[in-house]
């Protein structure tokens, strides 16, 4: 479930994401997972709890990218970002301490007009600080018509070195070495660049691979790490079958209990919404029921 920031849905219209992810969580069927796309910082410290909640949730991957772009406040301020340093560590913070295996992605840019060194250097010990599994350096490249693009830019060769000095700290980290032996659950969704391999992803949505053996695509199996790299895992299957089944009831804080049931479903978002937002999350719903039918006619 993406956007252009997923964290801000529904503040036009007197909703919020996390009321969406409620409901929507009912009707992600049996062998399915979601993921939620980018959010920035100000909109998801608004409802960190129950993010945590959801990203909790079994049909959920615990996985989030909230981008930071920079570590230094003053950059942010001129980036016009509303919000701090400290408060992008808050929700990294807070989900890694309550959704237990969290992966967190983010954005860097480097050599922002305005950004010293040692405004860099608070970057740096930011990707040192966290080691971010997954993370998206980019050089600073001027919008037309924005405030930035008519500021004065820093030159070309030190925006490079800016940027090799990030990519150097970020290639020598690997977030999975501690993985090495692990058993893990992962749901098979596609095949790997090398066309050798699938490629599943655990709960944490990190990348495993594991051999192309037939049957293997759309089923969710139990694998035991054996190697690790800077982005992947390879996997040994040692346990195979049909799609585990997932509990189909959940509690919402509110202790609304989720069911799959289609009438129970139907009946509930009935009571928490109205008009056309009810219609909305009906046809959401619909169509997740025909991907479904389409993905077990086609890997079944």
């Amino acid at each position: 479930m993406t956007s252009e920031d997923t964290g801000a849905y529904g503040r036009d219209i007197g909703v919020s994401l996390p009321e969406l992810l409620y409901e929507f969580v009912e009707i992600i069927p049996e062998g399915c997972m979601l993921r939620l796309g980018m959010t920035n910082p100000p909109y998801i410290l608004e409802h960190l709890q129950d993010i945590a909640i959801i990203l909790n949730h079994p049909r959920v991957y615990s996985f989030l990218h909230v981008p930071v772009q920079a570590a230094s406040d003053k950059v942010l301020d001129d980036m016009k970002r509303e919000y701090t340093c400290a408060e992008f560590c808050r929700v990294v913070d807070y989900l890694k301490t309550e959704v237990p295996g969290v992966t967190i992605a983010t954005d860097l840019i480097c050599g922002f007009p305005t950004e010293t060194e040692e405004d860099f250097l608070e970057t740096l010990a930011l990707i040192q600080k966290y080691t971010f599994p997954s993370l998206f350096i980019n050089q600073f490249f001027p919008r037309p018509g924005t405030p930035a693009a008519r500021m004065k830019k820093i030159p070309a060769d030190k925006v490079k070195l800016r940027t090799k000095k990030a990519s150097e700290i970020f290639q020598k980290q690997f977030p999975y070495t501690h993985k090495l032996g692990e058993v893990q659950t992962i749901l098979v969704t596609e095949i790997a660049t090398d066309k050798k391999h699938y490629v599943g992803h655990n709960k944490s949505y990190d990348q495993v691979l594991i051999p192309m053996e037939e049957g293997y695509m759309g089923q969710r199996l139990t694998v035991k790490i054996e190697e690790t790299g800077k982005h992947w895992m390879k996997g040994r299957v040692i346990e195979e079958g049909e799609v585990q089944t997932i509990p189909s009831t959940y509690s919402n804080p509110n202790k609304v209990a989720f069911s799959l049931n289609p009438y129970t479903m139907v009946q509930h978002i009935k009571q928490r919404t109205n008009g056309w937002n009810f219609v909305a999350v009906l046809v959401v719903g619909v169509m997740f029921q025909l991907l479904y039918i389409l993905y077990r006619n086609t890997y079944r």
